[in-house]
């Protein structure tokens, strides 16, 4: 009976997560997020 509950909730929270950053509105903080590495390369080299 808790292993069903203590699943459910994970499965619940799982789906509560993908929901979450598959969000429209976080599409946004994502792509700047995916090109920080990309812009520390470039500001390093710029210093050397």
């Amino acid at each position: 009976m808790i292993s069903g509950i203590v699943t459910a909730v994970l499965i619940a929270l799982f789906v509560g997560g993908w929901i979450w950053a598959w969000s429209p509105k976080r599409k946004r903080e994502f792509e700047d997020a995916a090109r920080l590495p990309l812009e520390e390369e470039d500001q390093g080299e710029n210093r050397a």
